[in-house]
């Protein structure tokens, strides 16, 4: 039976991300086949390995939470490590046991006092028909982080700064020298006083409680190309939470949804509807106005139109997304309306072209034109 992942961690099944990553290095360090020769040891450190690879992933963690071992039994984890994109996790434990070999440990102290960018933000919008049709200018209102303006984002009191933490004298880490049977290894962790930032704040801004971030709500003008349809995304850069320590703010993604319209339909580029005619009109062919998206358009009816037949009006769908320039059509089906009663003098005018055609009618008749109008 498969063992819970959390369990093999040690944690809650609400540990955070940094939580889950502590207890990972712990445990990694502890059973390394190159320190732990114990029986057991490899196939313990596989299973911590395997847990980590599920549970520092969002999406692979929801499935797990949701489905167990079979929501990530496929393709995830399957063939070993995976990407950890800045190596933030199984690069310290090359650090751990070979940092004097190569200067990891110095890159890694780096990337932990450098810039940081800020996260990604997504907003959902609803568009109305015609709006995702042919764009326009839209203002929305979000809400990100925003570097303190009042500490400059240092999250130190206005007057004082961060000092140097003096634990691991600015590095953000602290190093342990470890004698084994195989040699002596140093051991590097993250500075528990500064918690990796190097710097300690003691007097701390009281606009931002020393985070150097705000959570502020702003309003945006975006321009929204003509052509979105369901699902279009929008990248709006720069305007997601602002990055820390000098890092860039991450983007602003727009997910946009098109409302229905009560008598515009879309497919692709084109737009569909429907025109309800008279029997006389299909007959005889005519002129009528119909509704488009760019206002009221002549539309030629040919005589003989048959029920379901379908006109087309170039030009006059939706804009090519990206070339607004190049449109689809508008495709019109023809519904023809047969009337229930007709006057005594239609009648009459019917039944002579019926005897016309060679149709037989008469009241409640046997010819066509007794089946719709008769009784």
């Amino acid at each position: 039976m498969a063992r819970d992942y959390y369990d093999i961690l040690g944690v809650s099944r609400d540990a955070d991300k940094e939580e889950i990553k502590r207890a990972y290095r712990r445990l990694a360090r502890k059973y390394h086949p190159d320190v732990n020769k114990e029986d057991g040891a490899e196939e313990r450190f596989k299973e911590i390995n395997r847990a980590y690879e599920i549970l520092s992933e969002p999406e692979t963690r929801a499935r797990y939470d949701r489905f167990g071992e079979a929501g990530v039994s496929s393709g995830a984890g399957a063939g070993g490590f995976q990407d950890f994109g800045d190596m933030g996790g199984f690069a310290d434990i090359f650090e751990s046991f070979f940092s004097g070999f190569g200067g990891v440990s110095g890159q890694t102290a780096r990337r932990r006092s450098g810039p940081v960018r800020g996260d990604d933000l997504r907003l959902d919008l609803k568009l109305e028909f015609r709006e995702a049709v042919f764009g326009g200018e839209r203002e929305i209102r979000i809400n990100h982080l925003e570097t303190c303006v009042t500490c400059g984002g240092s999250g130190a009191k206005p007057g004082t700064r961060p000092r140097t933490c003096s634990t691991c004298s600015g590095s953000g880490q602290v190093r342990r020298a470890t004698r084994t049977p195989f040699g002596s290894f140093t051991q590097v962790s993250v500075c528990p006083t500064c918690n990796g930032s190097g710097q300690v704040i003691e007097e701390k801004c009281e606009a931002c409680g020393g985070n150097g971030q705000r959570q502020e709500t702003k309003k945006l003008k975006i321009n929204i190309p003509a052509g979105v349809d369901n699902g279009t995304r929008l990248r709006v850069s720069g305007e997601g939470d602002a990055g820390q320590r000098g890092g860039p703010a991450g983007d602003l993604y727009v997910y946009l949804f098109v409302n229905e319209d009560a008598e515009f339909q879309r497919e692709g580029i084109n737009i569909l509807s429907e025109l309800k005619i008279s029997y006389l009109q299909a007959i005889l062919g005519s002129r009528v106005d119909v509704n488009t998206v760019d206002g009221p358009q002549e539309l030629t009816i040919p005589p003989g139109t048959q029920p379901g037949k379908v006109l087309t009006l170039e030009g006059k769908g939706v804009p090519r997304l990206g070339n607004p320039v190049s449109r689809g059509d508008h495709l019109i089906t023809i519904q023809v309306e047969i009337p229930t009663r007709v006057s005594a003098e239609e009648r009459e005018l019917l039944e002579k072209l019926a005897k016309l055609r060679g149709d037989r009618v008469g009241k409640g008749g046997e010819g066509i034109f007794g089946k719709i109008f008769g009784g």
